[in-house]
C-alpha cells in the first residue's frame, strides 16, 4: 500500500516549495492530495533575490489545481503532512479548520515537512511546538521563538518528526530527510 501525503497550501504559495514536492512524492509511489481553504485553481508565485535589495522578489508563476478543502480534510488517512512557505501561510493559518489537521499530525507523530514561511501555520499550534527545534526562513525566526522553540540557524533540520528547510535552495535535502521519516 502506498503512503499518503496532504499538502497544505493556498494562493501565493512560493511555485517550487509546492511543485517539487508534489511531483517527488509522486516519483515514489506516493499518493498526494493538494489542500487550501477551498476547491480552485491556486495562484502560485515565484521568489527571488534582486541584487540591492533588501528582501525578495515575487512575480506570478502557474496555477495549482486544489484537490480538498481544508474542510474536508480527515487527516487521519494520511501518513506525513507537507506545508511550503511563500505567502500562503500568513493567511492559510487563519483558516478555522487548519490547527486540527496541523495537531494531528504532531500528536500522532507523523512527518511533518515545513519550508520557509510554513512556520507562520506552526504558529497555530504553539503548544506542541513548545521544546521543538526548527529552521525557517530567517524573517520567521520571531514566529518560531514566539511559538516556544528553538530556531536552528542551518538551512535544514530534522527534530524527532519535523523536517525544516530555510527555503527553496533547500529543497533537495528538505525532500530526501522528508521521505526518509515517511518511510
Amino acid at each position: 500500500m502506498s503512503k499518503k501525503v496532504l499538502i497544505v497550501t493556498g494562493d501565493a504559495v512560493e511555485a517550487l516549495e509546492v511543485f517539487y514536492p508534489y511531483y517527488r512524492c509522486l516519483e515514489e509511489g506516493m499518493e498526494v492530495t493538494i489542500a487550501s481553504p477551498s476547491v480552485k485553481k491556486l495562484q502560485t508565485v515565484t521568489h527571488d533575490f534582486v541584487a540591492g535589495m533588501e528582501t525578495f522578489v515575487e512575480k506570478l508563476a502557474y496555477g495549482l489545481d486544489s484537490q480538498m478543502a481544508f474542510a474536508d480534510v480527515k487527516p487521519e488517512q494520511y501518513d506525513g503532512l507537507i506545508i511550503p512557505g511563500g505567502r500562503a501561510p500568513e493567511y492559510i493559518r487563519m483558516n478555522a479548520d487548519l490547527p486540527k489537521i496541523v495537531r494531528h499530525f504532531f500528536e500522532q507523530n507523523k512527518p511533518v515537512g515545513a519550508i520557509c514561511h510554513a512556520a507562520q501555520v506552526l504558529t497555530v499550534v504553539a503548544d506542541l511546538m513548545k521544546g521543538r527545534e526548527y529552521t525557517a526562513y530567517t524573517s520567521c525566526k520571531p514566529d518560531v521563538i514566539a511559538s516556544g522553540a528553538t530556531y536552528i540557524e542551518k538551512e535544514l533540520h530534522t527534530h524527532k518528526n519535523l523536517v525544516s528547510g530555510r527555503a527553496w535552495p533547500d529543497l533537495p535535502g528538505f525532500m530526501r530527510e522528508f521521505i526518509k521519516l515517511l518511510k
